[in-house]
């Protein structure tokens, strides 16, 4: 790596109590639940992971499981956890904390057009895999030209990981839900030197024993 490329740590937030249900319910921005117990778990390993990085700012969504998850990884380093408002989960509008069964039954003819082309088609009262995606990618990007010396650290939710990845990927935005992002997985995307570059997707090796489907 070239002394001008410097790294962007991209790490999804430990579990909360919701990410552990099954079946799976939807977590958006209108649920602001702390960590669980596992969640605290996952933010240690990652924090372990990286606390000999070279790291100079923490970056993370206003919620508070995303807080939570950057204060613990941000300790070995003594920095603050920086909250940025681009980086907050996607609305999903009406079927916040419903699962997937329970919206076919209750919401089948907007779940099937949802379904048919998640890249557009928005979450029934909130944001469209798009939408996300033209605020995140945004904030992430000032914040990498506003701090151009050292590592950086973002801390932020399963959608807006997604949809920069595909960004980075030069996917369509539709393809973007089959991007695996697990709670507390690092991806590293090294910037600083022209155009950004993914160099590892969702690393989870420090969650052993932390993993669940």
């Amino acid at each position: 790596m070239s002394q001008n490329q410097r790294l962007l740590y991209l790490i999804r937030h430990g579990a909360t109590e919701a990410n552990l249900k099954r079946p799976y319910v939807l977590q958006g921005r209108r649920s602001d639940l702390p960590l669980g117990e596992i969640g605290r778990r996952q933010a240690e390993a990652a924090s372990r992971t990286l606390q000999g990085r070279p790291i100079e700012r923490f970056f993370c969504s206003p919620l508070r499981r995303t807080v939570q998850t950057t204060e613990i990884v941000a300790a070995p380093h003594g920095k603050p956890a920086q909250r940025i408002e681009g980086l907050i989960e996607c609305d999903v509008g009406r079927w916040e904390g419903l699962s997937w069964e329970v919206i076919r039954l209750q919401d089948r003819e907007h779940c099937e057009a949802f379904e048919a082309d998640p890249g557009t088609v928005p979450y029934p009262g909130g944001e469209s895999f798009y939408e996300v995606q033209c605020r995140a990618v945004p904030a992430i990007e000032q914040l990498v030209h506003d701090h151009p010396m050292g590592g950086l650290a973002i801390v932020t939710h399963n959608i807006v990981a997604r949809v920069y990845v595909a960004h980075l990927l030069g996917l369509h935005i539709s393809k973007a839900r089959f991007i695996r992002n697990d709670n507390c997985g690092i991806s590293l995307v090294s910037v600083g030197n022209g155009t950004p570059k993914l160099l590892t997707l969702n690393s989870v090796l420090h969650l052993d024993g932390l993993l669940f489907e």
